[in-house]
């Protein structure tokens, strides 16, 4: 079958990576990349096809208008900061192109409801770019999970991402300004540890939530501070809780741990896998390793594309993200106003 037409709306340097993955996933292709400055575009393309060639070489477009308007493009991926994306998912909709969107996906759960409903009704796939949920270590975690001799009935889930980032990297990236990427760290990075925990909880929403910002911090050209040091809990029924901490300032860490009445599971890289082809997890002093022939970079990629090919829309893909948002949305509310946050 044709293979899945990928433009990029933007030529930022997480592209980079999904280039690669694009290529490697058989059953897809960059075929256009566009920026707003067409030199930007080209130079892109150039050094991306120098180090991982397509057959075709991308078109290179001045403006996303322009992009959007290609026949020759099937889908978008959308890497733009947080406060640009809810424009270009649904100019992208509108225009028929599925979307793959960069998390977080928008400013507010409103505007992720507005980017879902437009791709719904244009019958073109929504997705964010989480991409551990596409490694095959998942499977065989959940298959640990539901075996109840195993871990029992979760109490408590745990999870911390972050990185350092240094100070003159404070000042001056686009991470943050309060305009562009309002949610700071808890956007970031504290999207994959409440994405882990909801489905862990297989989507449950926690009761309340209470977070806290520790530290906030913004760039000379931000509007305001963001959150730059984060922590939260979640309270879900059951008597069962989750907390997670994450960060811009404290070293790189992407771990997280189960614990429940008969055993306890624990990820030591739950986000970024420290080996490419194969993962691990331990329980109950058990280890696990899983075997994966791609990337779950690459294993993304190669779902999304096999699921536009089917004709069929996922609506799991576009839950995942509002409940995320949800939840997200509740605890930076909760940390400017000091209070617990009932959903």
């Amino acid at each position: 079958m044709k293979k899945l037409r990928f433009g990029f709306l933007s030529t930022a340097n997480i592209g980079r990576q999904n280039w690669k993955s694009i290529h490697d996933s058989g059953n897809a292709v960059v075929a256009a990349v566009a920026s707003r400055d067409i030199g930007r575009s080209r130079q892109f393309i150039k050094e991306l096809q120098a180090e991982t060639p397509f057959e075709t070489e991308p078109a290179a477009f001045g403006s996303y208008e322009e992009l959007l308007a290609s026949k020759n493009v099937d889908a978008v991926y959308i890497p733009l900061p947080t406060g640009l994306r809810k424009e270009w998912v649904v100019r992208a909709a509108k225009a028929g192109k599925h979307v793959l969107c960069e998390k977080p996906c928008g400013i507010n759960l409103v505007d992720v409801e507005k980017m879902a409903d437009v791709c719904r009704k244009n019958r073109v796939q929504f997705m964010d770019g989480v991409m551990f949920m596409h490694n095959p270590r998942l499977d065989h975690v959940r298959k640990a999970l539901n075996d109840k001799t195993n871990i029992g009935q979760i109490k408590r889930i745990t999870s911390a991402f972050s990185f350092h980032m240094a100070e003159k990297v404070l000042n001056s990236n686009i991470r943050m300004n309060s305009r562009l990427e309002p949610a700071g760290c808890l956007g970031d990075l504290g999207w994959y540890c409440i994405r882990f925990t909801l489905w862990a909880m297989r989507w449950r929403l926690p009761r309340e939530v209470i977070g806290r910002i520790l530290l906030q911090s913004g760039s000379s050209h931000s509007p305001a501070h963001v959150p730059v040091d984060f922590s939260a809990e979640l309270i879900f029924d059951e008597k069962t809780s989750a907390g997670f901490y994450c960060s811009f300032i404290a070293e790189f860490q992407n771990w997280a741990h189960i614990s429940g009445i008969k055993g306890w599971l624990h990820m030591n890289d739950f986000v970024h896998p420290a080996k490419d082809h194969e993962s691990n997890f331990q329980f109950n002093q058990k280890e696990m390793r899983v075997k994966c022939k791609t990337t779950q970079k690459t294993n993304m990629i190669r779902n999304f594309s096999n699921q536009v090919r089917s004709g069929k829309l996922n609506a799991e893909w576009p839950m995942w993200a509002l409940q995320t948002q949800k939840v997200l949305d509740a605890c930076l509310e909760s940390a400017q106003k000091n209070r617990a946050v009932k959903l």
